[in-house]
């Protein structure tokens, strides 16, 4: 069977019903709800990071141990990544306008909390809470841009949200850097947390309230249904493929250019700023090629992997090229690097988005989600595991490029075609209530 085939491709018809062309089109003002949630994402990152970025001030007032700075630091994943299910849960069950609200309450008053705080057990406490407040973004954007986003149009509105992902690590490591280095941690977590706030302003005037369509039945599919779609374990493999790069970028990338190459500081910000500079700027681009390449009769499938696979083998072939490159093209081998990252971010949750359908995409992206942040264990030790025994990074790019590898192959042959799943096929019969008449046969 070809991997990129669909129902279009092969003449079968979707089971969904028809939409009139006004289902079809987003809600007006949902563009400025994109803008809004790419906002929400940058300040996410920003806020996840910031610890990293003033550890070295933390841990020399408070007195820190090694160990405990690494347990503040992972504290946030692991939360993080095992409140993926239960969001998933609570933006398919509830009005997720109010839902992400509350969690992005939860995350901006934790950051501003944390600048008031001292010693070790309230940090840690606070980290928890706000990984348990960050755990709601990505389904509530699966939630948001499945609802009200048609396939030729979701590229580019996924685009614009991972562009807001790509800029959080470049802003916060050159603003942040200078404004810590200038008044301190403190002020630092203060103003992020109090002025992040505002965003929740426009938040409840723009975003509208939740579509009766897109509500879950009580007695409907859940995650053990999804668990039973091969292409949802192919999703999960392939999160996992994206965020190990990402996280391995994040965590090391500075390190890698200041003590392996023994580039300055201010080289160092300008090449890694340009790498998340132009993994938003190809992200923004290709996901608008998409759409219009769907609009003009190119096949989900077709498109969306294409640019999935695509990207995922070119990071492989440059992170390679990378680390063997000689000081003087290390810059540009990075940079497609994060080209590459941008090729394939617009597909990433749109392929979920289609599949899952409106109504079961929260789910389904927390599931994804939960498995993929295991990444974010992984990708940070086992790279300073690999440093210690060999003391140089080629075994650790060369094993982040074999991960991109793996997870371009999911996409071919783990992910199924890009259509919504038959969610029917899954439904629980009804139990029989004692003393009711059986059900009569249809059969004369």
């Amino acid at each position: 069977m070809n991997p990129f085939a669909s129902r279009e491709a092969t003449g079968l018809q979707s089971v969904d019903t028809p939409r009139s062309k006004a289902a079809d089109e987003p809600q007006r003002g949902m563009n400025r709800v994109v803008f809004l949630l790419a906002l929400a994402i940058l300040i996410n990152y920003i806020d996840r990071s910031n610890l990293s970025i003033a550890a070295p001030l933390i841990k020399d007032e408070l007195g820190l141990s090694g160990t405990q700075l690494g347990a503040l630091l992972s504290a946030f994943f692991w939360i993080y990544a095992f409140m993926q299910i239960p969001a998933g849960w609570l933006v398919d069950r509830f009005d997720v306008k109010w839902v992400f609200a509350a969690g992005f309450l939860v995350w901006s008053t934790a950051t501003a909390v944390t600048g008031i705080l001292h010693g070790f057990a309230a940090l840690l406490i606070i980290r928890v809470i706000l990984g348990v407040g960050e755990s709601i973004t990505f389904p509530s954007l699966g939630k948001i841009l499945g609802s009200y986003f048609t396939e030729n149009r979701r590229g580019f509105a996924n685009a614009v949200a991972m562009a807001g992902l790509a800029l959080g690590p470049a802003l916060g490591m050159l603003i942040g850097g200078n404004v810590v280095a200038r008044f301190g941690w403190r002020p630092f977590f203060l103003m992020l947390g109090l002025a992040g706030l505002l965003w929740l302003v426009p938040w409840m005037a723009w975003m509208p309230r939740k579509t009766p369509s897109s509500v879950v039945p009580a007695q409907g599919p859940g995650f053990l249904e999804i668990l039973q779609e091969q292409s949802a374990w192919g999703t999960c493999i392939c999160q996992f493929c994206v965020n190990y790069p990402l996280y391995f970028l994040v965590t090391w990338l500075p390190f890698y250019l200041t003590r392996g190459r023994g580039f300055p500081m201010t080289r160092m910000a300008r090449i890694g700023g340009l790498v998340f500079l132009l993994f938003a700027i190809s992200s923004m681009v290709f996901g608008k090629l998409s759409d219009r390449w769907i609009a003009s009769g190119g096949s989900p499938t077709l498109v969306r992997k294409t640019l999935a696979v695509g990207g995922k083998t070119a990071m492989g072939i440059f992170l390679v090229a990378a680390v063997l490159a000689p000081d003087n093209l290390v810059t540009p081998m990075l940079a497609m690097v994060g080209f590459s990252m941008g090729l394939q971010a617009s597909t990433i949750w749109a392929i979920t988005q289609t599949i899952a359908g409106p109504k079961m995409v929260g789910r389904w992206v927390g599931v994804q989600n939960f498995f993929g942040n295991f990444a974010g264990w992984v990708a940070p030790a086992l790279t300073g595991i690999l440093l210690d025994k060999t003391g140089h990074y080629y075994w650790a790019f060369g094993i982040t490029a074999a991960v991109c590898w793996v997870g371009a192959l999911s996409w071919i042959i783990v992910v199924g075609p890009v259509e919504e799943v038959d969610w029917a096929k899954h439904a629980r019969p009804k139990l029989a209530i004692p003393g009711s008449p059986a059900p009569q046969s249809s059969r004369p």
